[in-house]
């Protein structure tokens, strides 16, 4: 049988060839014993647009060349050479290029067409993607990003600082609102709700909670000159959603949030592309870890929650840190960092909100790290304070402030009462502080 090379190329492409003609890149990672490489990343390309395990009746090669994936690249980690000695199945690197045409700006259809069935296919890891401008600019992103958060609040010279209602639920709209009160009058720039408490429920109903929040959000700035904003969750029935976030912003809300993995990076979308709802969004990443937690399986965690949900329009994100409550990795909190704020076309950046278990302690670890376009979002570091929410917030604009000056922490905490008393409390061992959570 005479095959051309016109057919035994009809599935490979160079990457600068797939960009120019409007194709995504996908990148996974695959570790796997296989007798041929070629054909498992081959068949991965068709399984995820025009092909089954199969021949069908239907399928052509005119339908392949239109609809059909190619593989850009096969790279084996070591490159392995003929004194490879390794017991243990290979490493794989493989990128494949999907047509922009079989999925649109559809969010959800981008991801079942680069990682749909794929994903349960054992260990591979789709640790990227690669997007053409002209696909990236289907896309608004952030309505306000980091600039647009700064002017909102007047702040451009430091850090932000958030702080979450504690505890996490129970609260009535009356208690909450004392809470938010002590908190922004001692200097919170952001205060939310926790990702567990619901939207709207008979304990602290939606209407209530925002505002009494908001008559505390209006006499703090009147005792302080300093706005606050309400992050108010919204995440719900996917039915619900839009309807509480214009509920809550008829009500005075200035910020809304969203449980954005469990309710969908798609609702997330729908909020930030809606006109009517013209306030910052705040991208909650609880959830994330049942997606980006594993070693071989799964997706990178600054994939999926830098650059997937700064391209669906989160504002600023909730994310973890070396130094908190959770064990993240430096490596992907840096690199999250880079996928929420590196230049990007039309899309802004998104702020990046270090949380889980942010205290005064590592307040300057975190600066030295990412610099001040950054949140440090503390809710245990405020509301822990042995003398209140007030207090603690006043410690952690004071742990700022010694940050910026290149001040040590404890030396400054000898002139600023408020940040030796939780100093104090927390003592030296930053990490012992989270004994509970090991």
């Amino acid at each position: 049988m005479i095959r051309k090379l016109d057919e035994v190329n009809l599935n490979y492409a160079f990457p600068e060839v797939a960009f120019s003609e409007d194709y995504i890149i996908g990148t996974y990672q695959v570790r796997v014993k296989t007798s041929s490489i070629e054909k498992l990343a081959l068949a991965i390309a068709d399984e995820q647009t025009t092909g089954t395990w199969i021949k069908v009746a239907n399928d052509s090669d005119d339908k392949r060349r239109t609809f059909g994936a190619k593989v850009v690249s096969i790279y084996e980690v070591p490159d392995a050479g003929a004194d490879y000695a390794g017991d243990q199945p290979p490493m794989y690197v493989i990128q494949i290029a999907f047509p922009m045409a079989n999925m649109g700006a559809s969010l959800p259809m981008m991801l079942s067409t680069v990682f749909g069935n794929i994903s349960a296919s054992g260990m591979l890891k789709w640790i990227d993607v690669a997007f053409p401008e002209k696909y990236v600019r289907r896309f608004q992103g952030p309505k306000f990003g980091v600039e647009g958060l700064r002017k909102i609040l007047g702040v451009y010279d430091r850090p932000l600082l958030n702080a979450m209602i504690k505890p996490n639920i129970g609260w009535t709209p009356d208690e909450g609102a004392e809470i938010f009160y002590q908190a922004a009058r001692g200097g919170v720039d952001i205060i939310k709700d926790d990702e567990l408490m619901p939207a709207n429920e008979s304990f602290c109903p939606l209407r209530e909670r925002v505002t009494k929040f908001m008559e505390m959000e209006k006499r703090a700035f009147e005792e302080t000159g300093e706005r606050t904003l309400y992050a108010v969750n919204v995440t719900d029935g996917i039915d619900k959603i839009r309807d509480n976030a214009l509920r809550a912003i008829e009500y005075g809300a200035n910020c809304i949030m969203l449980n954005a993995y469990t309710a969908g990076q798609a609702a997330l979308k729908m909020l930030a592309d809606d006109p009517e709802i013209n306030v910052p969004i705040l991208a909650h990443v609880d959830f994330a870890g049942a997606y980006a937690s594993a070693t071989y399986t799964g997706i990178s965690a600054p994939l999926v929650i830098g650059k997937l949900t700064r391209l669906a329009g989160g504002d600023f994100q909730i994310n973890g840190h070396p130094w908190g409550k959770f064990p993240i990795p430096y490596k992907v909190f840096y690199r999250s960092f880079k996928a929420f704020t590196q230049p990007w076309w039309n899309i802004k950046p998104m702020m990046y909100a270090c949380s889980g278990g942010t205290t005064q302690l590592v307040v300057k670890n975190c600066m030295d790290t990412l610099g001040t376009d950054i949140i440090l979002a503390a809710g245990g570091g405020v509301h822990g304070h042995p003398d209140g929410s007030y207090s603690g917030a006043k410690s952690m604009r004071q742990a700022i402030d010694a940050a910026l000056q290149g001040i040590d922490l404890i030396e400054y905490a000898k002139t600023h009462k408020e940040l030796m008393r939780m100093a104090e409390r927390l003592g030296p061992d930053v990490m012992k502080n989270f004994d509970l959570m090991k």
